[in-house]
This record gives structure tokens, C-alpha cells and sequence, in this order.
């Protein structure tokens, strides 16, 4: 039997299959990367798929190996590995447990948004798992300390919080609807608080700045408040669609005598509908901007400006990793 011709060990898998110069490109790559599934592979696979990927950017080609497996264990390696300290990430915070997390709370939430203790709950739980998602896909190698972290935690959780409490005292003697847009409002404004707080430590030292090869050339704070401003408007996007889509569609559904008759299944009913907008409102927000960003050499410090022309006069632009 003729052997299949071995794969050329040229391919680059440091970048995505797809072109991320367009949408569709970007689209096409992070419904791989937030693909559910992913949770299930064992440690097994994912250790095989890191060999793999490990091996082939050494040079080393697996016999049989075909471009097709290549390109499966890179995006398996992707979605459980972080792209800058190549440390296995936690479980909750990897990008493909964001539909199945996100789904339980955000249904939750805009499910039992009436009382003040529930509020509470849910933010608090909402904020916890953004805290863990936000610390696991970080930009950069800097290690963070647990006083930082805890400091970050406790200050975007609180304020998370506390603008939902603000909100729903404001909303009382407005309609219905209009309080359950609540937790949206909610969401985004912790957003705006709790990425940034989380990744403080990217706004003080920077984040790597590399040239198109991924040469690294210094440490940016610039390129560390694009990153993080992009990141806020991806979430709000993201949340968007599962917390604007449902309320309407249960309104509508409290008042007919099918729910009435069956209250139980306004949670489920809720989480499923929550669940069917992240499925592709989560993929197609990360999408919005690479997740190799770049800027001009002439936007960045002057001080990194300088650094930088030092090693190459004529750069004119950098890349980051964004974070996601």
C-alpha cells in the first residue's frame, strides 16, 4: 500500500487556518476555539495534540501525519493551552467553556432578577467566573500576585454588584420589561470594571510588542489599553444578544396560559434561549477584532518608540496578543 507523501513541515500553525484579516476569517477560527466540545477531550488527547504541535514547530513531522490533523491538534491545543506562557489554563476560564457557563448564569439571572438577594447571588456568581476567565486569558507571560488578584476580584465584584442593586431600585416603578433589561445594563457596566481590574497589571507594566515574525521588542502599556478596550467591547457584544433576545420572547410567553400552567419551565426555557444566542453571538463577538492586534510603532510610548527604532529604524507597526 502507497504511503500518503509526508506533510512539509512549513505550514505556519503559530497563526489560525483562516485569513484574520477578514471576518469571516476570525469567524471561522473562533468557532473552533470556543467550540463546547473541547471540554470533553481528556488530558490524554490534549497532551497528544500539545506533542504534536510542539514537534512540528521543532521541525519534527509525524509518519502519516496529514495537514487536516495538524490544523485539529493545533485548534485542541488552542482552546486548553494559553498562547503566551503555554501553561494548561483553568477548566471554567478557557474560551470553550464560555457557551455552557455562560448560558446556566445569564439564564439565571435574567430568570430571577426580582428579588434583592437574587440579584446579589447571581452577580456575585456572574462576576466570579468573569474574574476566572479574565485572569485565564490574559495578555502577556507577567505573572500576577494573589494580593493583586484578590484586590481585583473583590473591587470588580463589588462594583458589579452594586450597579445592579442601583439599577433595579431605579427600574421599580417602570415596566416589566424594561426591568429585565436590568442584568443586561448590569453585565456591561461590570465589564467595564472588572477586565480592566483584572488585567491592572498589563495598564502599569505593559504588554509584549513583537515585530511580524513574533521577535519581541519591549513592553507596551499603549498597546496594553487597546487590547483591554477591545476586549470590554467583545464581552458587551457578546452578552448583547443572550440578554436582549430572551426577555422579549418570555414577556411574551408569561402571558400566554402555557407557562402559567407550567411555571417550572421558565428557567430551562430561558437557559435554552440564552444558550441558542451565545452559541454564536460568543464566536462572532471574538471575532470582531484579531486576536493578533496591531497598532503603529508612532502610537505606542515614546520611550518603547525609541527601544524599538533602536532595533529596526524602519518598523512601522507592532503586534500584541489581545487577550480574549
Amino acid at each position: 500500500q502507497k504511503m500518503p507523501p509526508s506533510l512539509p513541515a512549513t505550514i505556519n500553525i503559530r497563526e489560525p487556518r483562516w485569513d484574520q484579516s477578514t471576518f469571516q476569517g476570525r469567524a471561522k477560527h473562533f468557532f473552533m476555539v470556543t467550540d463546547p466540545r473541547n471540554l470533553l477531550l481528556s488530558g490524554a488527547t490534549l497532551e497528544e495534540a500539545r506533542r504534536v504541535v510542539e514537534d512540528y514547530r521543532a521541525g519534527t513531522v509525524h509518519p502519516g501525519l496529514t495537514e487536516d490533523q495538524l490544523w485539529r491538534a493545533k485548534y485542541i491545543y488552542d482552546s486548553a493551552f494559553h498562547p503566551d506562557t503555554g501553561e494548561k489554563m483553568i477548566l471554567v476560564g478557557r474560551m470553550s467553556a464560555q457557551v455552557p457557563m455562560n448560558m446556566t448564569i445569564t439564564g439565571c439571572m435574567l430568570t430571577f432578577y426580582r428579588t434583592t438577594p437574587a440579584v446579589l447571588f447571581w452577580q456575585w456568581v456572574n462576576q466570579s467566573f468573569n474574574a476566572i476567565v479574565n485572569y485565564t486569558n490574559r495578555s502577556g507571560d507577567a505573572p500576577i500576585t494573589p494580593s493583586q488578584l484578590g484586590t481585583a476580584y473583590v473591587s470588580a465584584t463589588t462594583g458589579a454588584v452594586v450597579t445592579a442593586l442601583g439599577l433595579k431600585s431605579l427600574t421599580k416603578h417602570l415596566p416589566a420589561l424594561i426591568g429585565r433589561y436590568v442584568p443586561f445594563a448590569a453585565v456591561a457596566a461590570a465589564n467595564c470594571i472588572n477586565i480592566p481590574l483584572m488585567r491592572q497589571r498589563e495598564l502599569k507594566l505593559g504588554i509584549p510588542v513583537t515585530d511580524e515574525n513574533g521577535n519581541r521588542l519591549g513592553e507596551s502599556t499603549a498597546a496594553a489599553q487597546k487590547a483591554i478596550f477591545q476586549v470590554v467591547v467583545s464581552r458587551i457584544g457578546m452578552a448583547a444578544p443572550a440578554m436582549a433576545i430572551p426577555p422579549v420572547i418570555m414577556n411574551m410567553l408569561e402571558k400566554r396560559a402555557f407557562l402559567k400552567r407550567y411555571p417550572y419551565l421558565n428557567a430551562p426555557l430561558q437557559v435554552g434561549l440564552v444558550g441558542l444566542c451565545l452559541v454564536f453571538a460568543t464566536p462572532l463577538c471574538c471575532a470582531l477584532f484579531p486576536q493578533k492586534s496591531s497598532m503603529p510603532v508612532s502610537s505606542l510610548e515614546p520611550e518603547v518608540q525609541d527601544q524599538i527604532r533602536k532595533k529596526d529604524p524602519w518598523l512601522e507597526t507592532v503586534y500584541f496578543n489581545k487577550g480574549l
